[in-house]
């Protein structure tokens, strides 16, 4: 199972060392860009949820396109 947590700078590091010193968690730091990436993939995701349960209409490709 993989875990996101959103955690204030000031205590990530301290709970980044608890979180390897157990020898089944593997824990990383993400970088700024990756922690952007999967922000916008999360919302992307739930647009398409939302759209499937019809709350919500999505643009089509020509929309997007005619945007540029």
């Amino acid at each position: 199972m993989k875990l996101l947590l959103d955690i204030k700078d000031s205590k990530a590091l301290s709970l980044l060392e608890v979180l390897k010193g157990l020898s089944y968690v593997k824990a990383e730091l993400l970088t700024p860009t990756k922690a952007r990436f999967l922000k916008g993939l999360k919302d992307a995701v739930e647009q398409v949820n939302l759209h499937k349960q019809g709350k919500i209409k999505l643009k089509s490709a020509r929309q997007l396109l005619d945007e540029l």
